[in-house]
């Protein structure tokens, strides 16, 4: 007599973790959504403002924070994929941090104008990336490199927040 196995179980193990990817995935953009509800007139707030040089236009946060929430998905998943969640509590607990404080600060930005908190979220966004990079270096390489640029993007907002704070303050 032969045992049938659940159909679960008779899947390589690979093709069982795309929906974890799916999954990040939507919880990524999910952040991303929320916040351009919060804050609907950005880019016309963001034009209005008194700016450095150096602020880019609006038009290229779009494209730039559609790639780097691929990106924060992506790096979760890859550790996600070598790990059972059990045994990744630090890691998806610093990824989750970092989400909630960037899903923060459009709402403080621009749906408050609150400049100042929203520079002490970016702060602690800025912290929680950097401990989420060398938790995942542990796990992945390849996922602490994918956090490499949104990290480099987020210093560079802190910089152009921060800027914004003291010129519109």
């Amino acid at each position: 007599m032969t045992q049938t196995l659940p159909r679960d179980a008779r899947q390589p193990r690979r093709l069982r973790r795309w929906p974890l990817l799916l999954l990040l995935l939507a919880l990524s953009y999910a952040v991303a959504a929320v916040g351009g509800l919060a804050s609907s007139d950005a880019a016309s707030t963001y034009r209005s403002l008194d700016r450095p040089a150096w602020a880019p236009p609006s038009w290229l946060f779009g494209p730039v924070w559609t790639v780097l929430y691929a990106t924060i998905a992506v790096s979760a998943w890859l550790v996600l994929r070598r790990r059972p969640l059990a045994e990744a509590r630090a890691e998806t607990g610093a990824w989750s941090a970092q989400l909630a404080l960037n899903l923060a600060w459009t709402p403080l930005f621009f749906g408050a104008g609150q400049y100042g908190l929203a520079f002490l979220d970016i702060c602690l966004l800025l912290a929680a990336i950097g401990t989420t990079m060398v938790l995942f270096r542990r796990s992945s390489r390849a996922a602490w490199l994918l956090l490499v640029p949104y990290a480099l993007w987020v210093l560079y907002a802190a910089s152009l927040n921060f800027a914004i704070w003291q010129l519109n303050g």
